[in-house]
């Protein structure tokens, strides 16, 4: 679609995905509302944000679905995509960077359908633990969320693959993943053969997060190309945070995750970010909401500060210079 979109440095379009149908646990789905009483809104508005808040789209909630065991809850996983797809195409429109409070890791799919449908081209930053390459041919579990990026790079189920007219809905070469640390026999040899650009989490800790994040937006072609963001909790260490449907030790801690989420986040061809796999139900005290607020906080105030600096003042630089020589 031909409309120019004026990007807007200091909005936020906030959308909540209330969705565990994807997942291999309940409970996601009550993440959104847990982050909106965590102050999500009310921080970033403090910190200078205008949020618009588009609310929260119908609940999709987890279910064993033994009647399609290699593709669990089809049905329910496309009608919140379908959801979701009409507030982004809406808040993509107003030019604001959208911020998705999942859910699901499939949720990303609605965002990246949104984003689509007024940029040609979109690369994805995959920033999780898991790769999420297996199909229904080669799944463990029958869970989608094993299976996303396999399914945005047109692999897999029909009902996802074509849930953009115009599969795939990212290109394996315009995928990168950063964070792995899980990864199943049929990931691994896909992924050897793979275009698609990846980084494990013991080579973010060998270069340190800062330089990691760094090569990550070069692979993505961040400087050309706008990109999404799919923020995974689970690819924080459980130590750090054990509030999600899959933990696992090692890995990135939340120092690791907080640096490269912060550069991330810098960075103007950012159009959108979903956060996924935050659990509630495992989080009595409410202490993990509140950790991961001040975390998308940080990194959004960074950005912030970021695309709002004003340029250095080049003419008092020139009137240095000529006074240098004139003394000389």
């Amino acid at each position: 679609m031909a409309v120019k979109i004026v990007r807007q440095p200091k909005k936020i379009a906030l959308i909540g995905a209330p969705s565990s149908a994807a997942a291999f646990s309940a409970g996601s789905e009550k993440a959104p509302a847990a982050l909106r009483a965590a102050g999500i809104g009310e921080k970033l508005q403090a910190i200078g944000y205008e949020v618009t808040d588009y609310g929260d789209c119908a609940p999709r909630l987890f279910a064993d679905d033994e009647e399609h065991k290699r593709a669990r809850n089809l049905a329910e996983i496309v009608a919140g995509l379908n959801d979701l797809k009409t507030r982004a195409e809406i808040a993509v429109k107003s030019g604001a960077l959208v911020l998705v409070l999942g859910g699901d890791c499939a949720q990303v799919i609605g965002l990246l359908t949104g984003v689509r449908r007024y940029y040609k081209h979109v690369n994805l930053l995959w920033f999780d633990r898991d790769a999420d390459l297996n199909t229904p041919a080669s799944t463990p579990s029958g869970r989608i969320d094993g299976m996303v990026v396999a399914h945005i790079i047109g692999r897999g189920a029909p009902e996802l693959v074509r849930f953009w007219s115009d599969a795939p809905l990212v290109r394996e070469p315009d995928v990168t993943l950063f964070g792995l640390e899980r990864l199943d026999p049929p990931e691994q040899e896909f992924l050897a053969k793979s275009p698609m650009r990846h980084m494990d989490a013991a080579d973010i800790l060998l270069r340190g997060a800062a330089k990691a994040a760094h090569d990550a937006l070069i692979q993505v072609h961040a400087d050309a190309r706008e990109f999404v963001l799919h923020l995974d909790i689970d690819v924080i260490a459980q130590e750090n945070f054990p509030a999600v449907n899959v933990p696992g030790s090692g890995g990135l801690g939340l120092d690791d995750v907080r640096t490269a989420l912060v550069e991330f986040a810098k960075h103007k061809n950012l159009l959108g970010l979903d956060v996924a796999q935050y659990n509630p139900d495992k989080d009595p005290d409410g202490s993990g909401a509140g950790k991961l607020v001040d975390l998308l906080v940080e990194a959004l105030s960074a950005r912030l500060e970021a695309l709002t600096a004003p340029p250095a003042d080049s003419s008092a630089s020139s009137a240095e210079v000529s006074s240098s020589e004139t003394t000389a």
